[in-house]
């Protein structure tokens, strides 16, 4: 949404690096090209106005004047006011003390309310909620339909006395949507719902008749929230709506829908600073689960290209799988090999987090290569899925078993070629070591790195206290005879193990521990 936005802002203040101090005249070219990106993300020209005369007082004062590295503290003043801008703090629901939470969602119609209703019963329900939802949208051709579908697929109970509008009734129904609001509420109390998100009907442009309808439905079930539901891609009319909206149902709160989208995303920097009304959550995608609870100073850091790591922290202890880690963890101490049964958990746990091109994106610095972010292609994480899982459990605890055959037939059986194969075996191959010498004592190249507690010490202290290896005489004779002693040791230890079959049955006696395994391997050896 911000991309053209963080592109210009990023420009203009590599121009500031490298300088020691900055004149009227820098500050005056910066302040210009800011103003220049916010009119063209579509920011309001008051809220423009009112923002770069702040930066350009502040940048003129001592707090530049006196650091020591002037143009950084023009980045912090910058990202101060555009938090201030966007809201200044982190804004929760306010939750009733007795009775049921009643949220009243509004907006322009098209903006996203049923959807988004779906969306925020299920945050809600998993923040330890009970929420029900409320279908008072009777005008729009099967509105009540498509809400309990959402709902249904957030398990979440939607109260519906009334179809409402069909696709061949297009005129209004006969249906009461004060009344239902108000049911609806009783409803929640009788099922001891702590939660009601009343969904109403939107409006096309100024609808007095629709505005009255919502002011109506705000007097009977006097709601503890009202959110005003607005597309984030309205462009320069998001002002003039949101006034209207305000004076129209005073909201308390604004929902910012359709964040993901490619336009300029003014209206995000412009409502909440006119109507003075804070920004609450942000619908980030289609999907149910792309939902989260707005930030100001998180969002300030994603337009300046500083990343968002606390959302992407906070992503990955919802999604992440305690106990797994846990495993991992000791695996990890106890310098276990590194399987690719434990890759494919791995993986599993990153892809339960949502899309991995959203998640680079909140990485300090990623506009750098977000270009390189939009060329990558999601479905390599399903064809990676693919070749793990056709292989036997046999090979992903022991890669190196992988012949030429086995690999054109993981091949044939994940649908890829076998260079890819190759290619995924190789980057195990390498991903193994490095761990395997972090755990042992570090990776080489980085003094400092200790081994991990646990572990045994490091890789250079094992070797200290290594047998040294016998070094070869320099008489021939004498060398010649070590290597017949040699071959015929091996020729002996050769006769002394038994012969196998495949799949591991063996004949006669056999004991796995003469074999050189991966630990928990001899489970797979049956007699």
């Amino acid at each position: 949404m911000f991309n053209s936005l963080s592109d210009r802002l990023t420009a203009t203040f590599k121009n500031l690096r490298g300088k020691g101090r900055l004149t009227e005249a820098d500050v005056d070219a910066t302040v210009r090209e800011i103003r220049r990106a916010l009119l063209d993300a579509d920011v309001a020209v008051p809220v423009v106005r009112e923002f770069t005369s702040r930066v350009r007082e502040r940048a003129l004062g001592a707090e530049v004047s006196g650091a020591l590295n002037p143009s950084q503290q023009i980045v912090k003043i910058v990202n101060e006011e555009l938090v201030e801008i966007l809201g200044g703090e982190t804004r929760r629901i306010r939750l009733a003390k007795n009775g049921p939470t009643i949220i009243m969602l509004a907006g322009l119609q098209g903006a996203g309310k049923t959807t988004l209703a779906g969306k925020l019963s299920k945050w809600l329900k998993a923040q330890g909620h009970s929420p029900i939802l409320v279908a008072c949208d009777l005008q729009r051709p099967n509105a009540v339909t498509q809400l309990q579908v959402v709902g249904q697929r957030a398990k979440v109970p939607v109260f519906a006395p009334h179809p409402g509008a069909t696709s061949s009734e297009l005129e209004h129904p006969a249906g009461d949507p004060v009344e239902v609001a108000r049911a609806g509420v009783e409803e929640a109390r009788q099922k001891l719902h702590d939660v009601v998100i009343v969904d109403t009907a939107g409006r096309l442009g100024v609808d007095v008749d629709m505005m009255e309808q919502a002011r109506q439905i705000r007097r009977a079930i006097v709601p503890n929230e009202v959110l005003f539901v607005i597309d984030s891609m309205i462009g320069q009319d998001a002002v003039n709506t949101a006034l209207a909206f305000d004076e129209g149902v005073n909201f308390t709160g604004i929902v910012l829908s359709k964040l993901d989208g490619d336009a300029r995303g003014g209206a995000a920097l412009s409502v909440a600073s006119v109507t003075g009304k804070p920004v609450m959550f942000a619908s980030t995608g289609e999907g149910l689960d792309d939902f989260e609870l707005f930030h100001p100073d998180r969002m300030a850091s994603r337009i300046l290209d500083m990343g968002d790591v606390l959302t992407l922290i906070e992503q990955a202890e919802k999604s992440w799988d305690k106990d797994e880690a846990a495993r991992m963890a000791k695996k990890f101490a106890d310098q276990e090999d590194f399987t690719l049964e434990d890759f494919l958990a791995q993986m599993q746990q990153i892809r339960n987090m949502g899309s991995m091109k959203k998640m680079l994106m909140m990485m300090p610095g990623a506009q750098n290569i977000r270009q390189q972010l939009e060329q990558f292609d999601e479905r390599e994480i399903d064809r990676v899925e693919a070749i793990v899982r056709s292989m036997t459990p046999h090979e992903r605890l022991a890669p190196k078993i992988i012949n030429g055959s086995r690999r054109a037939r993981i091949a044939r059986g994940s649908g890829v070629h076998v260079s890819e194969v190759n290619g995924l075996l190789e980057r195990f191959a390498q991903a193994q070591k490095m761990m395997k010498k972090m755990a042992q004592g570090g990776m080489p190249g980085m003094p400092g790195m200790p081994g991990l507690p646990g572990a045994g010490g490091g890789a250079r202290k094992n070797a200290k206290n290594a047998p040294k290896k016998k070094a070869k005489s320099g008489n021939p004779a004498k060398a010649a005879q070590e290597r017949k002693d040699a071959e015929a040791r091996r020729a002996n230890a050769a006769k002394a193990l038994p012969t196998g079959a495949a799949f591991g049955q063996q004949s006669g006696d056999f004991d796995p521990s003469q074999l050189n395994l991966p630990k928990g391997f001899d489970k797979f050896l049956g007699k």
